[in-house]
Order: C-alpha cells, then structure tokens, then sequence
C-alpha cells in the first residue's frame, strides 16, 4: 500500500521544469583537441558527444559570444578499422524493427551527403534500417541509402551514429590525427582539421550515471535519492537511446529504472511524477502484477522487462 499512497502524493505536485539528461558548455578558451578533452574529463563529464539534430540545435542555441567554430568529442582513429553504421540516429547495423515511417523517393541527382542534407532538411533521414530497406527500396533504380562507415569514435567511447559532416567533407581521405568541430556559421556543420590546432571547445555534463552495484529495486531507489536525485526516467525515444548507451556497459543482464507498477490502481509510474507516454515494452511480457518494476535489457534491443522487484540489478541514477 506504501506505494500506492506515495503514486497519489507524487500526481499531486505540479511539475513545471523541462530537464535534459545532459548539458552543453561552450568553453572560449583556445586549445588543441587533447587539451580540451582533459580540461572537458576534469571539469566536466567530456568533450561533447551530439547524438543527433535535436542536440545540434542545443549547440547552436548555446554558442558562446564570438566563437565561429569550437571542438568537439570526435575524433579519427589512428589506423583505425571501419564500422558500418545507419545515418538514421538509433538504428544499430544489424538490426531488423518494425517501421511506420513514410518513405519518398526522390528522383533528383546528389552525392551521398547533399543527399543526406536534403532528407534531414525536407524529411527526416536517408532510408535507414533493413525493416525500412524491405518495405520500400524500389528495385529497379540504383539510390542512396543511409549506409556508410567510417573510423570516426566518440571521446566518452559511446557508439552513436549521429554525423553532421559539411557538404565537401572526404571521408575516403586519410583522416589520422584528425578531430571533429562545429562550425557555428555554416549551420553547426562539422569539419575536421588537425587535433594540434588550438580552438574553443564545447563540454558536456552527463545527468545519468550507471551504478554497478547489486540491488532490489526499492534500495536502488533510495540510494539514486541519498546520492544522487532519483532512478532514471524515459520520456521520449532521444532519452532511451542516451540511457541505453549507459546501460551497455552495466555488469548484469538488466538495470533497474524509475518504472514502478501500482498494484491497487492498476498502472504504471514513474517515481519523478512523469506520466508513462513513452513505452519500449519486450514483446511477450507477463501479466502486470504486484511487487513488478521496470528494468532495462542491458544488450539486444535494450527492451524493457517487467522484473520482481526484490531481485538485484545494477542501476541508472538521475543527478540533479
């Protein structure tokens, strides 16, 4: 009953403030790449990582007085070997979901990149995904698809496939010793030049944290509270792709988060008063029942599983 009289006393506060589970910092110091990723780990959580357009506009909003251009965490491997990614954001190589997008065709000459430009522009994204490559590639003309690899990597060791080259960007040069920046005055657009280059540099603050320790979800909950602000809450598909890169690192096979089930009310919460819009539920879940919380797969497609809650996960906290 504890809880069901705490879900009340939670849909009883008014909740007015819009939070991102990161922030930027746009530093007006001048330093090469490396120098800046140290002064960014010290100070901060990194270099910034921009997993896809929403964050780009976030840059662009917060751009530091006369900066025209500033590093940021990516950088190209030394020798490093090519992966294969999706330009759609969230979308791993290999993975194979349902779709409801609408697909267009466009029956109009560009490179790859004035191609990708134009989608991102006019619609959302190049075709991305093999689900999304089955219900529409046409098969009697030769298009673009949202397929590419590269050897760039992000400095916080994330894998997100977000990139916002400029139009005359190369990848198929020898890019070694090279680092990303954002150019403020083409759009946010990114170039590379030579790390040693001293510029300004954008940071981030990371407000999620992965706990490896074993706990019931009820002690996860109270030590998220007692160090930190609270377990982890999902709103919306950008924050499930943030959170789920922490998860990837966790010790068990799921991490617990802020989802908690009301038995007596017949309904799902989460413990920060958020209604639960967004769902990222496994298919063949079991029947809600009591003393059930919400946890994570830490691998797969990072599905959400309905768990006891006394067993014992690693845990995802919120920092304030």
């Amino acid at each position: 009953m504890q809880w069901e009289l705490f879900l009340l006393t939670l849909f009883a506060q008014p909740s007015l403030i819009v939070c991102h589970l990161y922030e930027y910092h746009c530093i007006n110091e001048e330093k090469n790449w490396t120098e800046a990723q140290q002064y960014c780990k010290e100070k901060h959580t990194d270099l910034a990582t921009v997993s896809n357009m929403a964050d780009m506009k976030r840059l662009l909003n917060n751009s530091a007085g006369n900066m025209t251009e500033a590093w940021i965490g990516l950088y190209d491997q030394t020798d490093g070997i090519r992966t294969w990614y999706w330009s759609l954001p969230g979308v791993e190589f290999n993975e194979k979901s349902k779709t409801t997008e609408k697909f267009y065709l466009i029956k109009e000459k560009k490179t790859w990149l004035e191609a990708q430009s134009y989608c991102r522009e006019k619609h959302k994204d190049l075709i991305s995904g093999m689900k999304q490559l089955e219900d529409f590639l046409p098969v009697d003309e030769n298009v673009f698809i949202g397929l590419y690899r590269d050897t760039w990597k992000w400095s916080d060791g994330s894998s997100f496939s977000f990139r916002h080259w400029n139009l005359q960007f190369d990848d198929e040069n020898y890019n070694s010793g090279q680092c990303a920046m954002t150019v403020f005055d083409d759009g946010g657009r990114w170039k590379n030049d030579n790390c040693s280059i001293r510029k300004p540099f954008i940071c981030y603050d990371d407000k999620v944290i992965l706990i490896k320790e074993n706990k019931t979800w009820e002690d996860a909950l109270y030590y998220c509270r007692d160090h930190y602000h609270d377990l982890v809450t999902i709103t919306n598909l950008d924050e499930q792709r943030w959170i789920q890169e922490k998860a990837k690192k966790a010790s068990t096979d799921h991490v617990w988060m802020g989802l908690r089930y009301a038995c007596t009310l017949d309904l799902w919460f989460w413990v920060n008063d958020k209604v639960v819009r967004y769902k990222n539920w496994a298919s063949g879940e079991p029947v809600d029942d009591c003393d059930m919380s919400g946890a994570m797969e830490t691998g797969g497609g990072h599905r959400w599983k309905k768990m006891n809650d006394l067993k014992e996960f690693n845990f995802l906290c919120s920092k304030p």
